[in-house]
């Protein structure tokens, strides 16, 4: 299976058009109501928006990439936690450069990845919103479209073949964040995915940053600035809008 990489190693997160000061960052453990235990990364905002967010990162796990980006988002003023997929079959170690990811994500389940991320949800409080990234990226819209107390879940170039089409509905409002040029998943597939979401009567928008690579949200991509920027703007939008306990 073809899993294309959401980041180079180097690769780091742009940052929100509003910044404010981290309180604190640091890496934890959080235990799954299967008694899994998972590597995290959580960052407290300074000035709490009142919001909070679950980070679902790409294949590789809980890379550096997504460390960053909690701090990204605490900046934002979000109370967040990044989740790592693999406390199942690699145990806690480092999620760096090394790793050799792939194993393991041909054993992630749906299931385990809605234990994991509740377990973060709880730890934060509501309102929880997802956001995620390719796998994660899909993952986000599969947990938000089936409710699991979300208020919302967003997923940037979500690779659809992780994942299953909702079958009942409404759930929680998506924001699908797509790259015009993304190969992991085709215009037919997100025809597909978002006809059955308007089957289910799930409220979703979609936004396709033409032209734009799959992994385009990364601040060393210059030619992307904007689109990165116009990611962020309909991240506060979206989640200031749905910040209601589901």
């Amino acid at each position: 299976m073809l899993v294309p990489m959401c980041h180079s190693t180097d690769s780091r997160p742009p940052a929100p058009p509003v910044q404010g000061e981290v309180a604190s960052h640091e890496q934890i453990e959080l235990t799954a109501a299967d008694g899994n235990r998972l590597l995290a990364y959580r960052a407290e905002p300074a000035e709490p928006n009142g919001r909070n967010m679950v980070i679902l990162p790409d294949v590789r796990g809980l890379h550096p990439f997504y460390r960053d980006l909690t701090q990204r988002f605490a900046e934002a003023g979000f109370r967040t936690i990044a989740i790592d997929y693999f406390g199942r079959t690699a145990g806690l170690s480092a999620r760096d450069d090394d790793f050799d990811f792939m194993p393991h994500v041909q054993q992630v389940t749906l299931e385990g990845a809605r234990a994991d991320a509740r377990a973060a949800a709880e730890a934060l409080g509501g309102p929880v919103f997802t956001t995620g990234f390719c796998m994660g990226g899909a993952l986000s819209w599969w947990l938000a479209a089936g409710g699991n107390g979300l208020s919302g879940g967003i997923g940037f170039y979500g690779a659809l073949r992780f994942i299953e089409a909702p079958e009942s509905g409404p759930g929680a409002p998506l924001l699908l964040l797509r790259a015009g040029a993304d190969k992991a998943s085709s215009p037919e597939e997100f025809a597909a995915y978002e006809a059955a979401l308007d089957r289910v009567g799930t409220e979703h928008e979609t936004h396709i940053y033409e032209g734009a690579p799959h992994s385009f949200f990364d601040r060393s991509y210059g030619e992307w600035a904007e689109a990165c920027q116009d990611s962020w703007r309909r991240i506060l939008s979206f989640t200031e809008r749905h910040a209601q306990p589901q």
